[in-house]
């Protein structure tokens, strides 16, 4: 069995709207609202965290046509996908079947 690592915790205070603790209070039970609150935070961080991923996109994209040159038309991009799928596809049947049972 391997060890999991147990994460230091920290008691915060947090206030809430009346009617939102309410619903909370309401849809949660006691002992599974903790759990509750953490894993909604780190959701709503994520959405967030990728959020700003995307803002930095936006303002300087990962994506440069002057980088790709050879990938401006629509036949350049067919010429490369074939090329890819070339490369790691099997060619044959025998290749076909043999990399269904395992091998290859």
């Amino acid at each position: 069995m391997m060890a999991m690592k147990i994460a230091e915790k920290q008691r915060i205070n947090v206030t809430f709207p009346a009617d939102l603790l309410a619903e909370l209070n309401r849809l949660v039970p006691p002992r599974q609202r903790n759990r509750f609150i953490v894993e909604a935070t780190e959701q709503a961080l994520r959405r967030t965290r990728l959020g700003q991923v995307l803002a930095e996109l936006r303002r300087e994209p990962a994506w440069k046509d002057k980088d790709h040159p050879d990938l401006l038309t629509a036949p350049d991009v067919n010429r490369y996908v074939r090329r890819f799928r070339r490369a790691w596809m099997p060619h044959s049947w025998d290749e076909i079947l043999a990399e269904a049972k395992g091998g290859r």
